[in-house]
């Protein structure tokens, strides 16, 4: 294993030189620092993580929280997306990432205890039961930062994509096609739901529509078969809606094989948009009109503030960021103005 020394007789200075350098201090010249990183990486040189860890109390090491109840797992098109960004950032500050989970090897444990087990800085929750009692306990520890995403916390950073003002303009972009009766299926009641429910309420109190309650019908994100139900239940009523609000573009799968088995065309027949813009969105005939929300930036932020916590734990601000997205046009709203 290449050693301080090795690099130090390379290059033709002091191991106290080659430190310097390894570790961003500013007292050597950019000239010898650029040589001495040059000729360690040539030398395949690695940092002792244990010994960093040691003189620094830091491990470079941030857990994220991924729970999934659909199972998606990491093929989940929408947090795919944002742990990739949590991924890149981590990767350009020089820091590792461990999914945190409830047990290490063969034994149970709390969130809270697998990140002390693991020595990670900090935590990114990216997806889970926020009312969980181990989340809560790992978001009441005070001695570990948190960031969490599309939830919020007092003391916390949240990261939360715009979803009210997402959901607020596709509905008036389907209102402006000359819409009024208008179906929503929501996912779960969540922070994510009831920005889209607010923002979708204002809309229509914005154009003096009149908002059906039996219209709103409570799904689940992600889940296509459920959506296929309750899309069939729409089809069914006498006075069906004109177009239908999907909880998010994958689920949006189910919908379409209930409009399709009822002998009916999008958007000919019935109109229909979704939410989240992923790729698939893109190739469905009809596109589907849906809102885009920027998961990899989402996920980036998060990993930038919670490392900026790490390492600026008295100059950080615990606030809420806001990530917006864009509207993504498709041919599955007809226009009935």
């Amino acid at each position: 294993m290449v050693s301080l020394k090795d690099i130090a007789r390379e290059c033709g200075v002091s191991i106290a030189t080659v430190s310097k350098a390894l570790n961003g201090h500013k007292d050597i010249s950019e000239a010898t620092k650029e040589r001495i990183l040059a000729r360690a990486k040539e030398l395949g040189y690695m940092t002792n993580a244990a010994a960093r860890a040691l003189k620094t109390n830091r491990t470079h090491n941030i857990g994220v929280l991924f729970v999934d109840p659909q199972h998606g797992g990491l093929a989940h098109e929408f947090f795919s997306s944002v742990l990739d960004g949590i991924r890149q950032e981590a990767e350009e500050r020089n820091y590792d990432i461990t999914f945190i989970n409830s047990s290490v090897g063969t034994h149970t444990s709390t969130y809270l205890q697998h990140c002390l087990y693991r020595g990670v800085d900090g935590v990114v929750i990216a997806s889970a039961d926020f009312t969980e009692p181990m989340v809560q306990e790992l978001i009441n520890y005070t001695v570990l930062p948190v960031v969490t995403i599309d939830h919020m916390f007092n003391g916390h950073v949240s990261v939360m994509s715009d979803n009210i003002t997402g959901m607020n303009d596709l509905t008036r972009y389907v209102l402006k096609r000359g819409h009024r009766k208008l179906a929503l299926i929501h996912g779960e009641k969540t922070t994510v739901t009831m920005g889209r429910l607010a923002g979708f309420h204002r809309a229509c109190e914005e154009y003096g529509v009149s908002v059906n309650d039996k219209m709103i019908f409570e799904g689940i994100y992600h889940d296509p078969e459920t959506c296929y139900e309750i899309t069939k239940k729409i089809l069914s009523m006498k006075n069906r809606p004109s177009c239908i609000f999907f909880p998010d573009d994958y689920s949006y799968l189910g919908g379409m094989k209930a409009i399709a088995e009822a002998g009916l065309k999008v958007p000919e027949d019935i109109s229909a948009v979704g939410y989240d813009g992923i790729p698939i969105s893109r190739v469905l005939s009809p596109v589907l009109t849906t809102w885009r929300q920027s998961t990899t930036e989402m996920g980036k932020t998060a990993a930038a503030r919670l490392i900026e916590q790490i390492d600026h734990p008295k100059t950080s601000i615990l606030d809420r960021v806001i990530i917006s997205g864009t509207l993504q046009e498709g041919a599955s709203v007809a226009d009935i103005s």
